[in-house]
């Protein structure tokens, strides 16, 4: 089984995740942050990652602790889940439109984590989720993953289109990256042997 467990205590955010990889898209969600909820969700259920996410974190102040950190947890699960990568595909993309808006994502399970973000958001707040946050939390994402991940809009003029779009193409590639793949055996996919 390709699970993880990781918990994460500090003075601004109280955090525990479960992830499992090879799942059926069930999520169980509560960050305090309603639309930050809302696209964890579309990860786990478009990525077919079961997921479950308990955060309580310092809201009062805002929710930028809380997103940026469920993003580190986020991808120390998936980087402990995967283990070794032996026998993972590597690569994914993925195109999603939603509505008017169309973003592609690509991943490549690289070990080098890094963001390419270019997806301009027309508006600051969606509600009183400050809609640069989910920058930030794929940034974290990838960094405690070891992912290089891209994500970029081809069109769209609507924040929460956008930005659903991209986490949804983000999950289905992210799905795609971390499937087993029979022909690489027990192999790591990479020249160098280790990833």
């Amino acid at each position: 089984m390709r699970t993880a467990l990781i918990t994460r205590t500090t003075r601004e955010t109280d955090i525990r995740l479960e992830l499992a990889l090879d799942g059926r898209g069930v999520t169980d969600i509560e960050t305090g942050v309603p639309f930050f909820d809302h696209m964890l969700d579309a990860i786990g259920r478009h990525g077919l990652f079961d997921l479950r996410v308990a955060a309580r974190g310092d809201l009062e102040v805002d929710a930028h602790h809380t997103v940026e950190d469920v993003g580190i947890v986020l991808g120390q699960a998936f980087a402990q889940a995967l283990g070794d990568k032996a026998g993972i595909r590597r690569f994914g993309d993925a195109l999603v439109p939603m509505d008017e808006s169309l973003v592609l994502a690509a991943v490549d399970i690289s070990g080098r984590g890094q963001l390419h973000w270019d997806v301009a958001l027309p508006i600051e707040f969606i509600g009183n989720f400050d809609t640069t946050l989910f920058r930030e939390f794929l940034i974290a994402v990838a960094a405690n993953a070891g992912l290089t991940l891209h994500v970029r809009s081809l069109a769209g003029a609507n924040a929460h289109h956008l930005i659903e779009a991209a986490a949804k193409a983000t999950a289905r590639a992210l799905a795609q990256a971390v499937a087993l793949d029979e022909r690489v055996g027990n192999r790591v996919p990479s020249t160098k042997g280790v990833l």
